[in-house]
This record gives structure tokens, sequence and C-alpha cells, in this order.
């Protein structure tokens, strides 16, 4: 019986942890946008100043660099910039018109620590009322089922064996 109740226990907060998914990941979505948004302009601008006196980005970074040490190391966070501006807007790419389901399988799209950390201090937990919400609290109930009833399972066995070599 207590079995029972601990395995229910676990159903339901696997249910209401993994319901959350789609709401979390839409305000990732749209942190990870107004991020874009952001680096895109510094990058555009970047751009423009190199373009205006004829070069071009890598130039741009190459001369920089080649100054003095705080030319250097401006020129090093600008081509950080570059690669995060990058890298965020693939992510962003291949998450925008992703639904859910997608993008739980793109979870790898979600790697950018400080934007998952800033959704995660604005996120708020909610009731789920879409399909796909029903969806996941529903496999998020029977993982937590099999993870309680797993764990529950490794407990027993040792008695288990006891009782049959009595037996």
């Amino acid at each position: 019986m207590l079995a029972r109740a601990l395995a229910l226990a676990g159903g339901l907060a696997g249910a209401a942890g993994f319901s959350q998914f789609p709401e979390f990941s839409q305000q990732y979505v749209q942190r990870l946008g107004g991020a874009v948004d952001e680096l895109g302009r510094f990058v555009a601008e970047f751009d423009a100043d190199a373009a205006e006196v004829g070069l071009t980005r890598a130039a741009a970074l190459a001369d920089l660099g080649q100054g003095s040490a705080i030319g250097a190391q401006r020129a090093e966070s600008m081509a950080d910039v570059i690669v995060r501006y990058q890298r965020l807007s693939a992510d962003l790419a291949t998450l925008r018109d992703a639904g859910p389901f997608t993008r739980a399988y793109r979870m790898r799209s979600f790697a950018d620590a400080e934007i998952a950390e800033a959704a995660w201090e604005e996120f708020k937990p909610a009731v789920p009322l879409t399909m796909a919400g029903g969806i996941f609290a529903g496999a998020g109930f029977l993982a937590g089922l099999a993870v309680i009833g797993g764990a529950l399972a490794l407990l027993r066995a040792p008695f288990r064996r006891r009782r049959a070599r009595a037996a």
C-alpha cells in the first residue's frame, strides 16, 4: 500500500514537472530572441564601422587586435560576441517555429546557461491547459511512476531473495 502511494506521488510529481516544459521552452525562446536581436545590433554596428573604413569583419578584428592592449582585448571580446551571436541565431532558427515536442527533441538548442538561468528566474509554474501540456504531464506521470517503482523494486530485491531462500 505504501509503495503504491509513493509511486503515485512520484507520478504526480513527474506530471507536474514535465507539464511545465512547454511554457518554459516558450519563455526561453522569447529571451533567446531578445538576446539575438541585441547581439545582432552590436555585430551590425561593428560591421558598419569596419565597412566605413574599407575593412571586412575579419580584417577589422585583426586590425583592432594589433593596436594597444585594450584594443587586443576589445578585438577578443568582439570576436566572442560574434561567435555567440552566430550560435544563438542558429539555436533560435531551430527553436522559433518548433512546437513543444520538437523543442523537447532538440533540447541541445537550450544550451545557453545565461538565457536559461534568466528564463528560470522569471518562470512561474502554471496549470497546463493545452494538449501539449497534457501530453507532457502524462509522460511525466509515467516517468515518475517508473522511477519510484524502479527504486522501490531495487530496495525490496534483497528481501525477496531472503524469503525465497527461507522457503
